[in-house]
């Protein structure tokens, strides 16, 4: 394999390794969004009616 077809393969590799881990960081660290909704107790949703 040529030199350049080394550092296009391990820019490669490296570009897809780096990405994984970001979205891993982002999405384990993140908190989580049912923290932060609440729904109301009663909903009068009309269907009874």
């Amino acid at each position: 394999m040529t030199t350049a077809g080394w550092i296009f393969m391990l820019g490669s590799i490296g570009f897809v390794i780096s990405l994984t881990a970001f979205c891993f960081y982002r999405f384990l660290l993140k908190p989580a969004v049912a923290e932060h909704m609440h729904a109301p107790i009663d909903i009068e949703t009309g269907d009874k009616e």
